[in-house]
């Protein structure tokens, strides 16, 4: 998978993620994670980036249940559909910059 990313992937990893190019942050793709393979990972944060196409649209129950589970392990799920990675990168862009550094305020507090 990581060999054949989706065009969505290719773009959210090249323009965004790659070289630690949002908060200096090490992302890795890929990861497996309690039996899932996940998009996009950064372990100094706990935090699971997942890009949904089409077909995530017919198992909204598996991606619920996936995300509980990791939710579980105070992993933090953030979910992107991949045709807004593909027309609207800048507001994907400034939304996970929120998202990032709202998960930063709470793992700092007690």
């Amino acid at each position: 998978m990581r060999n054949n990313p989706t065009n969505a992937e290719r773009i959210f990893w090249y323009e965004v993620l790659r070289n630690k190019r949002i908060f200096d942050l090490k992302f890795l793709r890929q990861k497996i994670l309690l039996n899932y393979i996940i998009d996009f990972y950064c372990s100094e944060l706990l935090l699971v980036i997942e890009l949904d196409g089409e077909s995530h649209l017919e198992n909204e129950e598996y991606d619920k249940a996936r995300t509980e589970d990791l939710e579980n392990y105070g992993i933090k799920v953030i979910r992107y559909f991949n045709n807004d990675v593909i027309t609207a990168l800048d507001w994907v862009y400034e939304n996970l910059q929120e998202e990032i550094d709202k998960r930063i305020k709470e793992l700092k507090s007690p």
